[in-house]
């Protein structure tokens, strides 16, 4: 891979008509060209088993999966990073500091086993003046998203907005919004906002008449708002391309143009497939030809259909997913969020979660994007962690994941497995580090500061805090975030599945025991954690690697696999074909490596906590059994 950075003459050139740079209050036109770009900082230097992750080689389409450079399988896991960017205390920066970036990446790797964010941008803080964008904002960004990229976590940025901009409204509101600058409020005529009688942030969206007029005139080019969002969209990322290294930009993943996108209001004789068609997609690709503009040719647009599409209740469920877009193909991942609005509701959901909840619901998210000809990613999805239904959260969280490991609740999972579909990429909301530390004036308002959960519309789903010491500490069950799962698969991933073992209070959650007709495959596990994946080799030299969680020590960890049986794996060499090494990023997170030399051949690798140095017999039983139930299966 080459180091040297690309210049974009032509494409920078282009942005001074309609965009100038600055470099923070006071706002003074300065051109935005490629001259004002500073050296990044430099990489360092990757060993051979790093490089099996970050191949320099930018991620793709390719039949319906997120592929690498080297045709392996990818899956992203990890957080939003993260709500501060909805909040003023920091500017519309994730964080303070890129030291607490820092902090932040370290433990999500560590802790959060996490190996992708989705990073999330301002509008209001890239364009605080129309048509000049702030460098001092986009270089803190830029600072900031890079120690990710250096830590070996891939990152799609998202420019985000909930209910338009918080601009909308006043010092005496109720709820508060993000996104737009102030400046596009001001050139609408909108009425003082009210939600009427609304329980959760979220009806404004449809009861709030200034909210629901905002992203009409949004999405109609009202005052030229779409093209002025657009315009920033391609400087930002003319920036990022000009300031990350080669190396660091082929982290990038891609770019989430818009976060929940709404009609707000329909016009006449429009539902919402219609706005879809007319308005929505049409955005997306004038977006994909910024992307292009700024030199992200080569990288994805994350498309997130109308936010309703896919919701769990049916008064709100609307026809959706881009059904008349065609084959969005390599060019475009559809992208969605799902949460449990029943769960969420108190009052539509009696009890908690239970084995295969969301396995429609994710599954209708595979199949659109098998219809659509593209990979699929859940870039938003949790459940609040205090208040009245915080109770639910251990296993709503436990099923959301099972889901986008697996089609299939555990019951069916060992009888059924070739129905278990793709595993799905995914980015938990979210990841903040000052969950509970905030200190945020509500709308400007310092009667109202709001310190407690994430302090944005009384939310509190963050997985993470700081404790009194300032070290991250986890706010869910360790053994239901740091996961197992397949990051990289040497081919076509055909089933997977994982039993946490999370909790719920004292309870042990498991959903998916081996069955006892492998009764050799059950006393290696016995009571521990397992996951098992199931592929068919491609035509790559590249190994198939899993994350291994932090309490998965390679000293007791046990592998089953037609490539070999290990108890306590060795360090990777080439010519190991079941190894463990560090993952990228020096931030002592592990992976294990399965190597093959064939194609087109079905392989399995059971990976389990559950042992302590078993004795051969029973690994080459477990073996057979696996062997003769692959066999039997697919």
């Amino acid at each position: 891979m080459t180091t040297m950075r690309v210049r974009l003459p032509a494409v920078l050139a282009l942005l001074c008509g309609c965009l100038a740079v600055t470099g923070g209050p006071p706002v003074t036109a300065t051109p935005f060209t490629a001259t004002a770009a500073t050296t990044a900082a430099p990489v360092p230097t990757a060993s051979p088993a790093d490089s099996l992750w970050f191949d320099g080689a930018p991620l793709t389409v390719r039949g319906g999966r997120l592929t690498d450079g080297q045709g392996r399988e990818i899956v992203l896991r990890g957080y939003n990073v993260s709500g501060e960017t909805k909040l003023e205390e920091n500017g519309g920066l994730p964080f303070a500091s890129v030291a607490d970036a820092e902090k932040a990446a370290t433990a999500l790797r560590a802790l959060g086993g996490g190996n992708a964010v989705r990073f999330l941008l301002s509008w209001a803080h890239v364009e605080p003046v129309r048509g000049r964008a702030d460098t001092a904002y986009l270089a803190a960004v830029t600072a900031q998203l890079r120690v990710f990229l250096d830590a070996g976590i891939r990152v799609y940025p998202d420019f985000h907005q909930d209910l338009y901009s918080r601009h909308l409204f006043t010092t005496g509101s109720w709820y508060t919004g993000d996104g737009a600058p102030e400046w596009a409020v001001d050139a609408g005529s909108y009425p003082a906002e009210s939600c009427g009688i609304c329980f959760f942030w979220g009806q404004n969206i449809t009861q709030n008449a200034a909210v629901r007029q905002a992203q009409y005139d949004f999405w109609h080019d009202e005052h030229g708002l779409q093209d002025a969002f657009l315009a920033t969209a391609q400087a930002t990322m003319a920036y990022l391309r000009e300031h990350l290294s080669a190396p660091e930009f082929a982290g990038i993943a891609g770019f989430d143009p818009y976060n929940e996108p709404y009609a707000g209001d329909y016009d006449s004789g429009q539902n919402s497939r219609t706005w879809e068609r007319d308005l929505l997609w049409p955005f997306y690709v004038k977006f994909r030809a910024r992307m292009d503009a700024a030199g992200w040719q080569d990288k994805p647009a994350f498309v997130e259909p109308n936010l309703f599409w896919n919701a769990n209740i049916s008064t709100q469920k609307q026809e959706g997913g881009l059904l008349d877009a065609g084959t969005l193909g390599p060019r475009y991942v559809l992208n969605t969020h799902f949460y449990d609005q029943k769960a969420i509701s108190g009052i539509l959901m009696w009890g908690k979660a239970a084995d295969g909840r969301y396995a429609t619901d994710f599954g209708a998210v595979r199949d659109r994007a098998a219809a659509a000809g593209t990979a699929a990613v859940v870039s938003e999805f949790g459940h609040p962690l205090s208040g009245t239904v915080s109770d639910k959260a251990p296993t709503v969280l436990k099923a959301m994941y099972q889901a986008l490991d697996s089609r299939l609740p555990g019951a069916r999972w060992w009888s059924d497995p070739a129905a278990s579909g793709p595993v799905l990429s995914g980015t938990q909301w979210q990841w903040d580090l000052y969950n509970g530390r905030h200190h945020e004036p509500m709308n400007g308002n310092p009667g109202k500061v709001r310190t407690s959960g994430d302090a944005w519309n009384d939310e509190d789903l963050s997985a993470v805090r700081l404790d009194d010491s300032g070290h991250v500490t986890l706010r869910q069950d360790a053994r239901l975030l740091d996961r197992l799962y397949p990051s990289a698969t040497a081919g076509t991933a055909l089933a997977f599945t994982y039993e946490d073992r999370s909790r719920d209070g004292s309870d042990t959650l498991t959903w998916n025991p081996v069955p006892g007709s492998l009764p050799s495959v059950a006393r290696l596990v016995g009571a521990g954690r397992y996951g098992l994946l199931v592929w068919r080799s491609g035509s790559g030299t590249a190994p198939t690697e899993l994350h291994l969680p932090a309490s998965f020590p390679t000293g007791s960890t046990t592998v089953v696999s037609d490539l070999g049986t290990v108890y306590a794996p060795p360090p990777y060499t080439a010519a190991t074909p079941v190894a463990v090494a560090p993952e990228p990023g020096g931030t002592g997170s592990r992976r294990l490596l399965l190597g093959d030399t064939d194609s087109g051949v079905l392989h399995y690798a059971l990976v389990t906590d559950g042992a302590t140095a078993p004795p051969a017999d029973l690994l080459n039983a477990a073996r057979s059994e696996l062997a003769a139930w692959a066999a039997a299966h697919f």
